[in-house]
C-alpha cells in the first residue's frame, strides 16, 4: 500500500498518544468520617506550604482530625509523609480551601466547618495560626462550599461560604435549607457578612467572570435532595447590592441535586464552558453570548453525562461529587475527572460507583477511560484534586474518600504530547492575581484559562495552570491581569514551567 505525499505528511503531522494510565501508590490512611453532618464534604486541598515548589495535600476528615500530607516526591515517583501540625489537625472540617488573603506571598487557608468557620494564616514551612487580625468571625452553620475573588480596589478579597441545612430548624431536615454568607471587606478587616438569601442547600459555588466583562458573579449549585420543591440553580450578580440574576436577565431557571462546579473553555472562543456535578446526569453547559447568563446543554451524545456507572455491575444512577478539567494526555484538549459515591445508602442509586475519567476526542465529544487508565475506584469518592503533583508535566490524582482510605494515583501515560505549567504573581494585592485570564497560543490555536478559588466539591488547589500543547514545542502567551490590563504577547518554550510577574 502506497500513501500520498500529501496524506503522510498529515499523518505524521498528527501525534498518536497512548491511552491514558494512571499508578496508585502508597499513602499512609486517611478516611473521611462521621454521621449524617458528613454525608456531604470531604474536600481536599493541595497547595505548596513549605516553599518546595511541590504541592502538599490537605484532607478533611470530618469527625476524624483532617491531615497534611507533605510532599516528598521526585520527578519519577510520587511520595506523601503524613505530618499535621495541631493548627490543622481540626476535627469537625468539611473541606478547605487555600488562598493568600493578605497579600504577603504564604498561602492562608479558608477552613470548611460543622460549625464555625475559619481563616487560618499561613507562617510559612506549613505552620498556620488563627487570623485574628482579620476579625473574622463565622457563627456555626452546616459549610460545605467556598469561592473567593478580588472587587475593584480592595486589599482583602471577598469570602463566600455555601451552607447545607439549617441543623438548627426542629422542622428540618427537609426544606430547612440555611442562607449563604458573603464577607467584603471594609477596609483591612471584615464586617459583618451580608446574607446570601435565600439558600437551596448549597454543596458548590465558583466566582466567574462568565461573559468576560471584567466582574466575576457568583455561581451556586444546590442540592434539591433538601430543598424538595421551590429551589434552583443560583448566579448572583455581584453589584453593590448583589442580587440573583432571573428570567429577565436571561437566566433560565432549572433544578439538579448539585454537587459540584469547574469551570474550562473548551471551544476556543475564549468563554468558559460549566461542568456541574449532579445524581443521575452530569451536566456541561456552554454559553450562548457575553451579554446575558445564558447556557445551553450538552447534548448526550457528547458523552459527558456519566449518568450511570460504566463497571461494578450497579446499573442505577450514578452521584457525582467532585469534577475537574485537565489535560490528562498533554494532547491540546482538556479531559474530566468526576468523583462519584453513594451519598451513604440512598438505594435508589449505585453503591458502586466508579469515578469517571471523560476523554476528549479531535471531535471534542468525550468517552470514558476510567477503567482502562486505572482510576476506577468503586469506593464512596468525595473531594479531589487533579494537578501535576511532582513536576514532571503530567496531571497527577488524589482522591478524598467517605469511610475507605485516601487514594493517590500518579499519571504514568506515555506518548504524551508537550506542555506548559504557567504560575502568575502579582507584586502587591491579589499576590496569586484570582481573576487572571492566560491566553496560550500555538499553531492550533488559543487556549483560554480563568483563574479562580472555588468550585469543585469542599476543596480547591492553589497551584501552576497546566497547559497541555499537542505536539508544539513552542508558542507564546499573554496575560490578562485582574484589572483588565492585557499582557504584552510572549515567546515560550514547552515544557517548563514559567512565572509571569504584573509590576504594575
Amino acid at each position: 500500500m502506497r500513501c500520498s505525499t500529501a496524506l503522510l505528511t498529515t499523518l505524521l503531522a498528527t501525534p498518536i498518544f497512548a491511552n491514558p494510565s494512571f499508578e496508585p501508590i502508597s499513602i499512609e490512611a486517611h478516611e473521611y468520617i462521621g454521621g449524617w453532618e458528613f454525608y456531604v464534604g470531604g474536600g481536599l486541598a493541595s497547595f505548596d506550604c513549605n516553599d518546595d515548589d511541590l504541592p502538599e495535600l490537605y484532607a478533611a476528615g470530618g469527625e476524624a482530625p483532617a491531615a497534611l500530607f507533605v510532599n516528598t516526591s521526585t520527578k519519577a515517583a510520587l511520595d506523601f509523609r503524613k505530618e499535621t501540625p495541631e493548627a490543622l489537625a481540626i476535627q469537625g472540617m468539611t473541606g478547605a480551601y487555600p488562598i493568600d488573603i493578605d497579600s504577603d506571598g504564604i498561602t492562608d487557608l479558608a477552613i470548611l466547618s460543622v460549625g464555625e468557620n475559619m481563616l487560618l494564616k499561613g507562617e510559612g514551612n506549613c505552620t498556620f495560626r488563627p487570623f485574628d487580625a482579620l476579625e473574622f468571625s463565622s457563627s456555626s452553620h452546616w459549610t460545605t462550599s467556598f469561592s473567593a475573588t478580588w472587587e475593584a480596589n480592595n486589599s482583602l478579597p471577598t469570602l463566600a461560604f455555601g451552607n447545607y441545612v439549617d441543623r438548627e430548624d426542629p422542622n428540618g431536615p427537609f426544606e430547612t435549607c440555611d442562607v449563604n454568607t458573603l464577607y467584603r471587606p471594609n477596609g483591612k478587616s471584615y464586617a459583618t457578612p451580608f446574607e446570601l438569601s435565600p439558600g437551596y442547600c448549597t454543596l458548590s459555588m465558583l466566582f466567574s467572570d462568565w461573559g468576560r466583562n471584567g466582574r466575576a458573579d457568583l455561581r451556586v449549585s444546590n442540592d434539591r435532595h433538601y430543598y424538595v420543591k421551590g429551589g434552583e440553580e443560583q448566579m448572583w450578580a455581584m453589584e453593590e447590592t448583589p442580587r440573583l440574576y432571573t428570567q429577565e436577565d436571561g437566566w433560565e431557571s432549572f433544578s439538579i441535586w448539585g454537587m459540584g462546579i469547574a469551570s474550562r473553555d473548551l471551544t476556543g472562543d475564549g468563554l468558559a464552558e460549566i461542568a456541574l456535578t449532579s445524581m443521575g446526569d452530569q451536566k456541561i453547559q456552554s454559553p450562548i453570548d457575553r451579554s446575558a447568563p445564558r447556557f445551553t446543554d450538552y447534548t448526550f451524545e457528547r458523552g459527558t453525562t456519566a449518568h450511570r456507572p460504566y463497571t461494578g455491575g450497579d446499573g442505577r444512577p450514578s452521584t457525582g461529587w467532585h469534577v475537574a478539567f485537565g489535560d490528562i494526555q498533554n494532547n491540546g484538549r482538556d479531559d474530566i475527572f468526576i468523583a462519584k459515591g453513594n451519598v451513604e445508602r440512598m438505594p435508589g442509586a449505585a453503591m458502586k460507583d466508579p469515578n469517571n475519567l471523560l476523554i476528549q476526542g479531535e471531535d471534542g465529544n468525550f468517552t470514558e477511560f476510567g477503567d482502562v487508565a486505572g482510576i476506577a475506584s468503586l469506593v464512596r469518592s468525595r473531594g479531589a484534586v487533579l494537578a501535576d503533583l511532582n513536576n514532571d508535566g503530567l496531571l497527577d490524582l488524589a482522591v478524598n474518600n467517605r469511610k475507605a482510605p485516601l487514594e493517590v494515583y500518579q499519571n504514568t501515560s506515555t506518548e504524551t504530547g508537550n506542555w506548559l505549567a504557567v504560575q502568575l504573581s502579582q507584586n502587591s494585592t491579589n499576590t496569586d492575581a484570582i481573576g487572571s485570564v492566560i491566553e496560550v497560543k500555538t499553531q492550533s490555536g488559543i487556549q483560554t484559562r480563568e483563574v479562580t478559588i472555588g468550585g469543585g466539591h469542599a476543596g480547591g488547589s492553589l497551584a501552576a495552570q497546566h497547559f497541555g500543547l499537542g505536539d508544539h514545542t513552542d508558542g507564546e502567551l499573554r496575560v490578562i491581569w485582574p484589572d483588565g490590563t492585557e499582557g504584552a504577547w510572549q515567546a515560550f518554550k514547552a515544557g517548563q514551567k514559567i512565572t509571569v510577574r504584573n509590576d504594575t
